[in-house]
């Protein structure tokens, strides 16, 4: 049976000219990527490796580079779901200013939303970077080649390769808080998806929205570190799936 879109949510959406969007691991579980700090979050059961150990020591090297090919071993052909496809709808209708992700999974982009309106905070594991001259390559054929030659790859530049993922310890990109500060203060309407919002400085910005007036709506599974905040305008508790892109349809429908 299907589920009645929540009324305000509909609404909310159906007003807004400038949606900002903010999304966690949560919206990609549907598409058989894990969810990193849930209850049962990747991130509990797996040793870091800080950016600084990466840049100084071979083994540290090694140790990512060794996570990162068993990853896309298991996820690197996961495909965008419904709600990925509803943020990237909201584009094509002109309602959307901005998607502010914290995923590193790629699925936004393949779903249709454009770099203009997309924001990945966290970078991305579809690419690796060279640390040295910071030239980008597609990620497939590096992880492909790690596990049989256990050689971190290095750039023509002489420096080593990184997946395009910020590391714990490594700065996020200033050209990227630029544009999403920019976006919290131009959204009238602020939307986080699939995120425990534990994340600093990430999840910030959608309290920054809501102190400018926006509405802001919390969409999770599970508990997350906004529930109860004042300015939290409705928390809506449940699968994503049935929430989001359904009331999505509905306001596409009225608007247009």
């Amino acid at each position: 049976m299907s589920v009645e879109p929540d009324r305000e949510l509909v609404e909310a959406l159906t007003r807004a000219k400038r949606i900002v969007i903010f999304t966690g691991a949560g919206i990609s579980t549907a598409s058989g990527i894990p969810d990193y700090r849930g209850p049962e979050g990747v991130w509990k059961t797996r040793q870091p490796v800080y950016f600084q150990d990466f840049m100084a020591d071979e083994q540290a090297r090694l140790a990512y580079w060794t996570q990162k090919s068993e990853d896309w071993e298991a996820f690197g052909s996961a495909d965008p779901n419904t709600v990925h496809a509803a943020v990237a709808k909201l584009e094509k209708a002109d309602k959307l200013f901005l998607v502010l992700t914290q995923n590193i999974d790629g699925l936004h982009a393949a779903a249709g939303s454009s770099a203009e309106r997309l924001v990945e905070l966290h970078g991305t594991n579809r690419e690796v970077e060279c640390m040295q001259c910071h030239a980008r390559h597609p990620a497939d054929s590096f992880y492909a080649a790690f596990p049989g030659t256990k050689k971190v790859p290095t750039c023509s530049c002489g420096g080593f390769f990184k997946p395009a993922t910020i590391s714990f310890g490594q700065d996020l990109r200033e050209e990227d808080m630029q544009r999403a500060r920019e976006a919290v203060f131009a959204a009238d309407l602020m939307i986080a998806l699939g995120s425990t919002l534990s994340v600093q400085p990430a999840a910030n910005f959608t309290l920054l929205a809501a102190r400018q007036g926006c509405p802001y709506f919390v969409i999770n599974r599970g508990p997350t570190e906004h529930d109860g905040h004042p300015l939290v305008s409705k928390r809506l508790e449940g699968d994503l799936l049935e929430l989001f892109p359904p009331a999505v349809e509905a306001a596409l429908a009225m608007s247009g």
